[in-house]
């Protein structure tokens, strides 16, 4: 929808996730739900341009993005950290 503009932004550097109003017809009668979008912005090296990429999520896939977004940091932090003789 042209002109549509997101309910809330949240940002860290170049993350953001943008919670969006929609609506869309069931049964007759307008049903608004809302989505997410996350997105990452960065400047290619040598170019001068900035960049995107959007992920767009439904409320029911918040909970398995945590998910495999810990899974993933555990895997990257405390596994190095256990090799790494730091304790």
């Amino acid at each position: 929808m042209a002109g549509n503009i997101p309910i809330k932004k949240f940002r860290c550097g170049g993350i953001e996730a943008a919670i969006w109003s929609n609506k869309k017809a069931v049964n007759g009668s307008e049903v608004e739900f809302k989505t997410v979008s996350l997105s990452r912005s960065f400047m290619k090296k040598g170019e001068n341009i900035w960049r995107s990429e959007v992920i767009n999520l439904r409320k029911g896939d918040l909970q398995k993005v945590l998910l495999v977004i810990q899974k993933a940091h555990e895997e990257l932090f405390l596994k190095h950290e256990q090799g790494s003789g730091e304790e």
